[in-house]
């Protein structure tokens, strides 16, 4: 998606990230009889919406067990390709067939917390009616039963802490609106002033045995990510100027004193600073910190609580550093972060200043929380065969255990295997990555067909996580390569920034070096190659439409081919300056418009299938809309897929199902490779609207 990189309390990664939503599905009847040659079954777009997510892991406080979330999609007749996610709680030694379902319903619960003492679980969920309904924080016992609505915020709840006490809840909501606001609103009298009237998110207190609620905060700001100092008698949290996505990364982080209601910066520092974490005796606060917009290297400092001259941790290290989570005895501040196609543990010394990497597995590791006595470290463990799970282990990560397992019936399909590979790039002989997944029962004594994958971002990357798509492909005899890109993130900062007024220029020659790579090893057939991208990666597409005829077949997804119409029509104007000399399109035309593939549209002759959300804000829906009206009145095969009601980002499961077979459906004519794993109805269906 084109959006700011992302942060664990925030969004997800800035710019175009290629994001395919999970879940289950359960029209089992349709399931493809196709199998591998060792008798598994294939993975094919119903196996992969059965995927459930799991995600936020919570350690209770005497360790024993952890809380956690997962989403999975049900086809239910009343509420088709519905998604709820629900509540699990899992003893942290395991075993994974422990892992017991706390909630239930056709609710989603989010944001889940224990209580100080272990006795109760908290976490937000919808109530009131169902065109009135706002989150709330809903309490349940430990061991289980029915849960209880606690807040009656009339805004809502975005998110919540408890006191150290138990006895308060920190919130941030929305301010509430006024009485002549609510009467416009029911009258429909409801015209929008563009960059006006925001409804800034404030913080309050929420007393739990009272209900009495008091706001903390007000002003030309809204708040995010409270946290309260062990003693209860101050709370940090960040600013922003407004709830726009373009100013999610002007952050400051502050201090509050509870008893005066008085706050002051954590540093006086023009960086950005945010993601305030107390050390376990209060004495010392830990942040992270970056002199501008997503390109710039994230650090970490630490800072006393009382104030003073910060210190920086992550002065040698060159990658990003992530959200700290401290050790209980408050010399060690672990984080993940991204390296490479990784993502790893790291563990800075305080006292030192030095960074070690703690982790170096082929896969994805996110670490979340340390339990109090300090023999536990929790998160989400993935790699390409294996969808994220709850993991737990000792603070030397020498070993990272799985403890649940919510995706046992994987083991009855068969996944493509995938190995990273380098090239050198023919723009300037830069060392590129990119992770390839083999076609299942892949053979490397003859050629495949092949898909280029190019990432969302730009400044996002392909990872060792699994990935459904791919998979999906894979079981379908594709090979696909992903390649990271300059300008591709986990490669430090001045990677980050190696495509600055260069889109299309030296990334595309980075793709195309590592599809001569492919075929050099004898995996791709250079007469059957594809390419398929969403967001940067559909922008990435179409410029290889107007580039290049090498691809038979090509998909752009909520791409942008007119950057200069792009700027004012997207959410993130102020990202897409920072590749572009820091200036708007109107004082500087021939640098956006060199950059859009819109330019080159009379040289596309490659047959073209373009899917894009109707309400996209990233990327809005008129980009496509150029580009195919291009391509058709030249009478270039043209097919244009539009989705209702789908952002950027797609969320509803009929629509990212039709996505996955309409890529296996296209590819398959142009690359002569019929769909095996889809139903022959769906396929025969959707052959009918080939261009």
């Amino acid at each position: 998606m084109i959006f700011p990189k992302a942060k664990k309390y925030s969004v997800a990664m800035m710019i175009l990230c290629f994001a395919f939503a999970l879940g289950s599905l359960v029209t089992r009847a349709q399931e493809s009889t196709a199998r591998s040659k060792d008798g598994k079954k294939l993975f094919g777009t119903e196996a992969a919406l059965r995927v459930a997510r799991v995600s936020s892991p919570r350690i209770s406080p005497d360790g024993s067990r952890v809380a956690y979330l997962v989403s999975e999609t049900k086809m239910e007749k009343d509420e088709p390709g519905k998604t709820t996610t629900q509540l699990w709680v899992v003893p942290a030694a395991g075993p994974a067939s422990a892992a017991r379902q706390y909630t239930r319903g056709d609710k989603s619960v989010s944001d889940i917390s224990w209580s100080p003492d272990g006795k109760m679980l908290a976490f937000t969920m919808a109530a009131g009616d169902e065109k009135e309904a706002e989150p709330q924080v809903w309490f349940m016992y430990a061991d289980g039963g029915e849960p209880w609505q606690v807040t009656k915020h009339k805004s809502g709840v975005r998110g919540f802490e408890f006191s150290p006490d138990g006895k308060t809840l920190l919130l941030v909501a929305t301010e509430l609106k006024s009485t002549d606001e609510e009467k416009r609103e029911k009258a429909k009298d409801d015209a929008v002033v563009v960059d006006h009237d925001f409804k800034m998110a404030q913080l309050w207190t929420w007393e739990i045995a009272s209900g009495n609620e008091k706001e903390l905060t007000k002003g030309d700001f809204t708040v995010s990510d409270p946290r309260w100092s062990p003693d209860g008698a101050h709370i940090t949290f960040t600013t922003n100027p407004t709830p726009r996505l373009d100013d999610s990364s002007l952050q400051t982080a502050w201090v509050l004193d509870v008893a005066s209601g008085q706050k002051r910066k954590l540093v006086d520092s023009s960086d950005y600073t945010h993601t305030a974490r107390w050390s376990p005796d209060g004495k010392w606060i830990a942040y992270l910190s970056s002199h501008g917009l997503d390109l710039y290297q994230m650090n970490l400092f630490v800072v006393s609580a009382d104030g003073g001259q910060p210190t920086k941790l992550t002065g040698s290290f060159e990658l990003n550093a992530g959200s700290p989570v401290w050790a209980p005895d408050g010399k060690t501040i672990y984080f993940s972060t991204e390296t490479r196609e990784s993502m790893e543990i790291f563990a800075a010394d305080v006292s030192a200043g030095t960074v070690r990497q703690v982790t170096d597995k082929p896969a994805v590791i996110s670490l979340d929380e340390i339990s109090a006595n300090g023999q536990t470290a929790v998160g989400t463990w993935t790699d390409p065969s294996h969808p994220a799970e709850v993991f737990c282990s000792d603070l030397n990560f020498s070993s990272i255990e799985p403890i649940t397992n919510q995706n046992a019936w994987l083991a009855d399909y068969a996944l493509g295997g995938t190995e990273v590979i380098q090239w050198k790039s023919s723009k300037d002989g830069t060392e590129i990555d990119g992770i390839v997944t083999k076609p299942v029962d892949f053979d490397a004594s003859r050629k495949w067909p092949f898909l280029l994958n190019p990432h969302g971002g730009p400044t996002g990357a392909s990872s060792l996580s699994f990935n459904p798509t791919e998979q999906i492909m894979a079981a379908n005899g594709y090979l696909i390569l992903e390649p990271n890109f300059r300008g591709s993130s986990g490669r430090g900062e001045k990677f980050a920034m190696a495509n600055q007024n260069d889109w299309g220029g030296g990334d595309y020659k980075d793709d195309m070096s590592g599809v001569d790579a492919a075929i050099s090893r004898g995996w791709a057939d250079p007469n059957r190659m594809g390419a398929f991208g969403w967001s940067y990666g559909g922008f990435m597409t179409y410029w290889i439409d107007t580039q290049t005829d090498r691809f038979k077949a090509i998909s752009p997804g909520a791409g942008l081919p007119d950057l200069y119409s792009m700027y004012s029509q997207t959410d993130i104007h102020r990202y897409l300056t920072m590749f572009f000399n820091m200036k708007s399109p109107w004082d500087n035309f021939q640098e956006y418009w060199d950059h859009s593939p819109m330019k080159y549209v009379e040289d596309v002759k490659t047959p073209t299938m373009i899917l894009h959300g109707q309400a996209d804000t990233r990327v809005p829906i008129p980009q496509a809309q150029e580009f195919y009206r291009a391509l058709y009145e030249r009478h270039v095969p043209v097919e244009f897929v539009t989705y209702p009601r789908e952002n950027h980002g797609f969320i509803e499961a009929q629509h990212i199902q039709d996505r996955w077979q309409r890529y296996l459906v296209f590819f398959g004519k142009y690359l002569t490779n019929p769909p095996t794993t889809e139903p022959n109805d769906v396929v025969e269906r959707m052959s009918k609207d080939l261009p």
